[in-house]
C-alpha cells in the first residue's frame, strides 16, 4: 500500500493504571519506522494525551471539563516528545497537528488541513494528529479519535484506514466468552453489525465498538479498506502491511466506487449541518435506488427546515423522517422554501455535492 492512516486508541498506548506504556509505544514506533523505510506513506491518529496527563491529586478538584482540559496540555506535550524521541532513533522526523471539529466545518479550512499535511508527507515528515482537548468541548468533539482518523483517511486520499484497539476486531458475541469469533470480513451492503456489538467504552478512550463500526462503514463504503485489529499484539502493524500472514481482525471491504474528494469531505460534514430537507417517496426512491447521478430537485422537497445559506451543509430525510444523506445546499433555507414542489427548477443540492448514505 502506497498511503494508510493509523489510528491508536488511548487503551492501547496505556497500562492498567492510565500510565503511558512506553513499551508499546516504542514497539508501535518500531513498526511505523518500517512502514516508512518501506515506501509506505503513515499519517498517525494518536490517542493518549489525557491519559498521559492524568493527576489523581488534580482530578479530586476539578470538573471533568477542566481535567480534560489541563490533562490534554499537560499529556499532548509528554506524548508528543515520547514520539518524537522514538521516531529520531530511526532518522524519521515526525510533526504534530492538533485540530478540532469546528477547523474542519468549512471546504476553506478542510483544504488548509489537507495541504498541511499533504506538504508534511511530501518531505517524508510523519503527521501525528490528535484533537486538540485543551479546547474542544461538549458539542465541538469529535465523537472519539476515530471519527477524527476517518475523516482523516478520507481526507488524505489513503489506501487503509487502521484502527487499533485492544481486542482482536468485532466479535459475534461477548469477546470474553471463548465460544465468540471475530467476524473477519465485512461486505458493502452488509455492514450493519448492530447485532453484535458490545455498548461499553474503553476505559480511557470516549468512544466504543459502535462508533468504531460506524466509522469503519462510511469510511469503507468511500472506497477505503477499514482494518480494525488489537494493537497490543506484537508486530501487529507490519504483519497486516508488509506480508501474507492471515492476522485475526476484522476487514471492512472497500467499496468497488470511490467518492470524490468532495463527497468524502461531505460524507463527513453530519456535524456541521444548518438544516434539514424533507423529500416525498418518489424522490427519495430516486435517490436511494437509482444508479444514475440524481440531483435533489425541488419538485420532490416537501419540507425546509433550518436556517442555511448557500454552500452549508444540509440533511437529506425521506418520507418517514429517516435520514438519507447530506448535500451542500445551492440555495439558502428562504429561496429553497420558494421553491418547494416546483418542477423544472435547478436543484437545491447537486449531484457532485450530494452522498447518500448505503442503505
Amino acid at each position: 500500500m502506497k498511503r494508510v492512516a493509523i489510528k491508536i486508541g488511548s487503551n492501547v498506548l496505556t497500562k492498567a493504571d492510565g500510565t503511558l506504556d512506553y513499551t508499546r509505544m516504542s514497539a508501535l514506533v518500531d513498526q511505523i519506522a518500517d512502514l516508512h523505510k518501506s515506501g509506505v506513506e503513515v499519517i498517525l491518529i494518536s490517542s493518549g494525551a489525557v491519559a498521559a496527563g492524568r493527576n489523581k491529586a488534580l482530578a479530586d478538584k476539578l470538573d471533568a471539563v477542566s481535567q480534560r482540559q489541563l490533562f490534554s496540555a499537560i499529556g499532548q506535550v509528554k506524548l508528543i516528545n515520547r514520539y518524537f524521541m522514538l521516531f529520531r532513533d530511526y532518522g524519521i522526523t515526525c510533526g504534530q497537528v492538533l485540530t478540532t471539529k469546528e477547523s474542519l466545518g468549512t471546504r476553506g479550512h478542510y483544504l488548509n488541513q489537507r495541504n498541511c499535511m499533504q506538504v508534511m508527507i511530501d518531505n517524508q515528515v510523519i503527521p501525528i494528529v490528535n484533537e486538540n482537548d485543551t479546547i474542544s468541548v461538549t458539542e465541538l468533539m469529535f465523537t472519539d479519535n476515530d471519527e477524527l482518523s476517518g475523516l482523516l483517511a478520507a481526507m488524505m486520499d489513503c489506501e487503509a484506514l487502521i484502527i487499533l484497539s485492544n481486542i482482536d476486531g468485532i466479535f459475534d458475541g461477548n469477546p470474553a466468552d471463548p465460544n465468540s469469533k471475530v467476524i473477519r470480513e465485512v461486505l458493502p451492503g452488509k455492514r450493519d453489525l448492530s447485532a453484535y456489538i458490545q455498548t461499553g467504552k474503553s476505559s480511557f478512550g470516549r468512544g466504543g465498538m459502535q462508533t468504531k463500526t460506524n466509522i469503519a462503514s462510511k469510511v469503507a463504503d468511500e472506497g477505503i479498506q477499514v482494518i480494525i485489529a488489537n494493537g497490543k499484539k506484537d508486530n501487529i502493524l507490519t504483519d497486516l502491511l508488509l506480508t501474507d500472514k492471515d492476522v485475526v481482525c476484522t476487514r471492512f471491504v472497500a467499496s468497488a466506487v470511490a467518492a470524490s474528494s468532495v463527497k468524502k469531505w461531505i460524507a463527513h460534514s453530519e456535524g456541521f449541518a444548518k438544516g434539514e430537507i424533507h423529500l416525498d417517496a418518489g424522490a427519495s426512491s430516486a435517490l436511494a435506488e437509482s444508479d444514475l447521478a440524481t440531483s435533489v430537485l425541488p419538485v420532490g422537497i416537501t419540507e425546509i427546515k433550518g436556517n442555511f445559506e448557500e454552500d452549508d451543509i444540509v440533511k437529506i430525510f425521506d418520507e418517514k423522517g429517516v435520514q438519507i444523506g447530506l448535500g451542500k445546499a445551492q440555495y439558502s433555507s428562504a429561496e429553497a422554501l420558494k421553491l418547494i414542489g416546483k418542477k423544472g427548477e435547478k436543484p437545491v443540492v447537486h449531484y457532485d455535492y450530494l452522498c447518500i448514505f448505503e442503505r
